[in-house]
C-alpha cells in the first residue's frame, strides 16, 4: 500500500508540474520574446560602434553614451542634456498637475450617486479609447491661431498677436495633462472608494481646516492609489513621443523623439539604443523611489507597485 500511495502521488506531482507549465509557457514565452530579448538586443546595439548608414557594428564601444551626453566630434554640446532636462521637467509639471485634476474629480465621482458612477467613469476614459494620435490633432486645431483659446490667450497678452499656443511647450503639457488624467483618475477613484470617513468627520470634529483634515485624514488613505497613478502618468509621460512631435513642432523635444529620430532620420543606432537604455533605467529608479516614498509616507508598510 505505501509503494502505491508514492506512486500516485509522485503521478499527482507530475500531473500538477505539467499543467502549471502548460499554463505558464504562453505567458511566459510571449515576455520572453517581446520583452527579454528585444532588451537584451536593445543593450547589445547601444554598446556596439555606429555603422556608415547608422547600422550598429564592431567593435563594441561606449561612443554612442559619449554621444548621449553631449560629446561628439566638434566637441561638447548641452542639446542632448537639454532634451534630458526637458523630459524630466515635462513628467514632473504634467504629473503634479495630473494630480490637482484628478483629486477633485475622483472625490466628486465617489459622492454621487451609486448609478451615475459608471457613468461618470465611462466619461472620464471614454475619450482614452480613440487614437492618441486623433486626439493630439483635435488640440492642435483647438489651439491654433484664431481660436478663441489662442483668442483669448492673445487679449491677456500671453502670446504675441497672430500667434497661436500651438507649438509650444504649454501645449505638450495640456496634451499630456489630458492624455494621461484617466491614468490618474481611476486608482484614485478606487482608493476614495476604500476612504475611512469616521477619520475626516474625526478630524473635522476636531476643527481642522479643510486643507490640514486632507493631509492628515484622506491623503494617508489616497496614497495607493496616488502612487499607482502617479507610475502609470510618469513613466509614460516621460518617453512619450506622440504628442511632443505633434504639439511642440520641434520646440518641445523629449527623450522619445530623440531616441525615435536615430533610429528614423539621423540613422545612429547605437545611440538611440543608448538613449533607449536611459529611459530604462529612469523607469527603475522611478519605481524604487515610489516604493520607498509608499513604505515612509505608509507608516511602514510598503506600497505594492
Amino acid at each position: 500500500m505505501t509503494e502505491i500511495s508514492i506512486a500516485l502521488r509522485g503521478r499527482a506531482v507530475v500531473s500538477e508540474t505539467r499543467h502549471l507549465l502548460f499554463s505558464v509557457m504562453p505567458g511566459a514565452v510571449w515576455i520572453i520574446v517581446f520583452l527579454v530579448l528585444p532588451s537584451v538586443y536593445l543593450m547589445a546595439v547601444a554598446f556596439m560602434t555606429n555603422g556608415p548608414y547608422g547600422q550598429p557594428q564592431m567593435p563594441l564601444s561606449l561612443e554612442s553614451f559619449r554621444q548621449l551626453a553631449g560629446f561628439g566630434f566638434l566637441g561638447w554640446s548641452p542639446g542632448n542634456l537639454y532634451t534630458l532636462l526637458r523630459s524630466l521637467w515635462q513628467t514632473l509639471l504634467s504629473t503634479v498637475l495630473v494630480v490637482i485634476v484628478a483629486y477633485p474629480i475622483a472625490y466628486y465621482i465617489t459622492t454621487c450617486r451609486e448609478k451615475w458612477r459608471p457613468i461618470m467613469l465611462l466619461a472620464v476614459v471614454v475619450p482614452s479609447w480613440t487614437n492618441q494620435v486623433i486626439r493630439t490633432f483635435g488640440w492642435m486645431n483647438l489651439l491654433a491661431p484664431g481660436t478663441p483659446l489662442s483668442d483669448a490667450a492673445q487679449a491677456l497678452g500671453l502670446i504675441a498677436p497672430n500667434m497661436g499656443l500651438y507649438p509650444s511647450n504649454f501645449a505638450v503639457t495640456l496634451g499630456l495633462v489630458y492624455n494621461f488624467l484617466p491614468f490618474m483618475v481611476l486608482p484614485l477613484y478606487a482608493a476614495f472608494e476604500k476612504l475611512d470617513t469616521a477619520q475626516v468627520q474625526a478630524a473635522q470634529d476636531l476643527y481642522a481646516a479643510p486643507l490640514r483634515a486632507f493631509w492628515h485624514a484622506v491623503f494617508p488613505q489616497t496614497l495607493p492609489g496616488l502612487l499607482a497613478g502617479t507610475v502609470l502618468v510618469a513613466i509614460p509621460a516621460f518617453g512619450m513621443y506622440v504628442i511632443p512631435e505633434l504639439l511642440g513642432g520641434g520646440k518641445g523635444m523629449m527623450l522619445g523623439n530623440l531616441v525615435a529620430n536615430q533610429f528614423a532620420g539621423s540613422a545612429n543606432w547605437p545611440l538611440g539604443a543608448a538613449g533607449a537604455i536611459l529611459m530604462l533605467i529612469a523607469t527603475f529608479a522611478g519605481l524604487f523611489a515610489m516604493r520607498r516614498i509608499g513604505k515612509r509616507l505608509g507608516g511602514g508598510e510598503e506600497v505594492v507597485i
